[in-house]
């Protein structure tokens, strides 16, 4: 991450005195707070303090008494502690766990129960004792929650209180399930859930309608009696309510603001959830430092927009007066700077993405040569290609590039019962009609039937659903293939393994994941690799997915066809690359626009109402055109060319 010194576990330790200054560079945070460059390296930094903490207190046989969370955020915590217990011999026999929260009603063994997550991600592999393990009860009728709750205080105490509590945070700054409204002493209890906490969970529960309305939960006063309290966050998606948390006030609009208060907490960061503080987005309004062109151009770029001038018209006062004195000092005056960043954002832009031929590629994103290049668009879901480069799609093969697109999973969990339904009816029909009453079709269709019919939420589909589903999927990307101007045999599906659990939750990438990809881009030997970047995908699969492209680069790096490509990272349904991190831009004209749109259409079980929608209920092809068109106004109001839409892409150099 610029301008920040780490450790050799990645956490921050300082801010570079040449780069940004010192000892301002935290003024505006409220809470103690570290930045890694990877979750997997704070994850691992907090995990070595849970076992420090174990570990010094098995000496005088002192009780651990370890305050749980569950999500996303703790996974990688507790796979180091897994490790460090298989191969560290770190003992859990005396610690004490008492787990945040568990949604209510529910019952132990389901798929969304806070109990199976604990078991299958901690718990059933350290030497804990089972009695040691208290999370609140989802099953207790609802007159005896009072009385479990008021126990539960107890034996916290019993205990003489939590010397670590761990946390996540929600987007409506929840901790625990202590949602906007919750009082700073407020104790075990049951509460209702927000909305937004509903839509964030419904993925988990193949529906927000599926989403429990209350759960049971720690209070925020329970929480703050914790000795330490550790908060952490990850990804993009948790910048914004990351901000408000540190540098904003304490309000109970925001339950986590209430740390403020607490003596020794800590926010752990990874660099995409710390991207909204100022020391990370504005580190010019907190010290002096170091303008390196790429530092420089995101600071230009902020100027411009927040004065709403166009670059070319900034002045020597524009920037001394917003922090960059030392900026024109260094590189000014503003003419030259202005110049300078404003021709480095031209160079991104090109209505050539596989290369212009004959040109003067220099100042070009692409090469020119060869002129025709194979291509390869890696898409995680059948759906991503077009949502998020369809524009780009069409421009390569319009172009005469050799172009193949490889969907890297089914996508089958996002197909909705009733679509099933439907196709088993037409293949029951089809057969009724052109094979006098084939039994065979009559029985599929009564057992696909009965399966959906007696699935209860959250059960996994049989696997003929689950082939159904995939091949729906799978039909709808040859129709947006065909549609954009590609063959079939440019076409392929890899169904990586990972994916295939029939449940929200994914293996891990595996060998078989990362050969998979590789046979195919030593088949191709492509010049250019089109891949995920967006990190926010509410499942992870796109994380997963382009972790298995850049393991399968890796494996491939000896290969010369390698020394020739360049790989561009495309953002998804959920996010876009800031102005300052782009490439490539390719604009897009109003014709092309609704040429996206039509290939978008074709995955027909994807419209009007996604399974998992994510946060946005905008359709995917709106999300796609308005995040477009918002990029091209944003180049429009730095003072360029006046464009319909642009997609953009960030280049990854391995």
């Amino acid at each position: 991450m610029e301008n920040i010194i780490m450790d050799k576990n990645g956490a921050v330790r300082g801010i570079d005195h040449k780069s940004c200054g010192a000892n301002e560079s935290t003024r505006f945070e409220k809470i103690h707070t570290e930045i890694f460059d990877t979750s997997k390296k704070a994850s691992r930094a907090v995990a070595d303090e849970i076992a420090t903490l174990i570990r010094k207190k098995q000496k005088p046989d002192d009780p651990c008494v370890l305050g749980l969370a569950t999500g996303s955020s703790p996974l990688g915590v507790y796979k180091e502690l897994v490790r460090m217990h298989k191969e560290e011999n770190l003992s859990f026999e005396n610690v004490i766990t008492f787990n945040l929260d568990e949604y209510y009603p529910m019952e132990p063994h389901a798929l969304q129960s806070y109990v199976r997550f604990m078991d299958e991600n901690l718990f059933n592999h350290i030497d804990i004792k089972r009695e040691n393990v208290n999370i609140p009860d989802g099953t207790l009728p609802n007159d005896l929650v009072g009385v479990f709750c008021s126990d539960f205080e107890q034996k916290i105490q019993f205990y003489g209180g939590l010397d670590l509590q761990i946390l996540g945070i929600g987007r409506t700054g929840h901790i625990g399930f202590n949602e906007p409204g919750s009082h700073y002493n407020s104790g075990t209890r049951m509460v209702t859930l927000d909305h937004i906490t509903k839509m964030d969970a419904a993925s988990d529960f193949f529906g927000e309608e599926n989403v429990p309305r209350r759960a049971i939960t720690m209070g925020v006063g329970t929480i703050s009696k914790a000795q330490r309290i550790i908060l952490m966050a990850w990804g993009e998606g948790k910048a914004p309510i990351i901000q408000e948390t540190i540098e904003g006030g304490i309000s109970e609009a925001v339950p986590a603001t209430y740390l403020q208060n607490h003596s020794n907490a800590t926010i752990v960061l990874d660099t995409a959830s710390s991207a909204e503080l100022v020391r990370v987005k504005t580190p010019w309004l907190v010290g002096t430092c170091n303008w390196d062109n790429a530092l420089s151009k995101k600071a230009v770029i902020w100027l411009s927009k927040k004065l709403q001038k166009p670059i070319l018209k900034l002045t020597d006062r524009d920037y001394t007066d917003n922090g960059m004195s030392d900026l024109v000092a260094e590189h000014g005056p503003a003419y030259n700077i202005n110049i300078q960043m404003f021709n480095e954002l031209q160079h991104t832009i090109t209505g050539w993405p596989g290369g212009k031929p004959n040109a003067d590629d220099t100042h070009r994103p692409e090469r020119a040569e060869p002129a025709k290049k194979r291509a390869i668009i890696f898409s995680p879901h059948p759906d991503d290609d077009v949502i998020s480069m369809g524009g780009t799609f069409i421009r390569l093969v319009d172009q005469g590039h050799d172009v193949h697109v490889a969907y890297q999973t089914s996508g089958n969990i996002a197909v909705f019962d009733e679509d099933v339904i439907r196709f088993a009816d037409f293949f029951r029909d089809f057969n009724t009609v052109y094979s006098a009453g084939n039994r065979d079709s009559k029985r599929f269709y009564e057992e696909v039937l009965t399966s959906i019919v007696n699935k209860q939420p959250g059960d996994i589909d049989t696997p003929v659903v689950q082939k159904i589903k995939g091949l729906i999927r799978r039909g709808e990307a040859k129709a947006g293939c065909r549609y954009v101007g590609i063959t079939d045999e440019k076409v392929h599906f890899l169904d990586m393994p990972f994916y295939e659990t029939g449940l929200i939750q994914k293996q891990p990438v595996g060998d078989e994941d990362v050969q998979i990809i590789y046979d195919l881009l030593q088949e191709i030997k492509p010049h250019q690799i089109y891949a995920a970047g967006d990190l926010s995908d509410p499942h992870g699969t796109h994380r997963v997915c382009l972790d298995a492209i850049f393991m399968a680069i890796e494996k491939a790096k000896d290969n010369p066809w390698l020394d020739d490509c360049y790989v561009w990272l495309y953002r998804g349904a959920w996010q876009e690359w800031g102005i300052e991190e782009i490439d490539m831009a390719v604009p897009l004209s109003p014709g092309e626009l609704l040429r996206k749109r039509k290939a978008i259409f074709k995955h027909q079980s994807q419209k009007d109402s996604a399974l998992f929608p994510g946060v946005d209920q905008r359709e995917f092809w709106q999300r796609a055109e308005d995040r477009n068109r918002h990029t091209a106004d944003v180049y429009d109001k730095l003072g360029f060319a006046e464009y319909e839409a642009v997609e953009a892409f960030k280049r990854y150099y391995f």
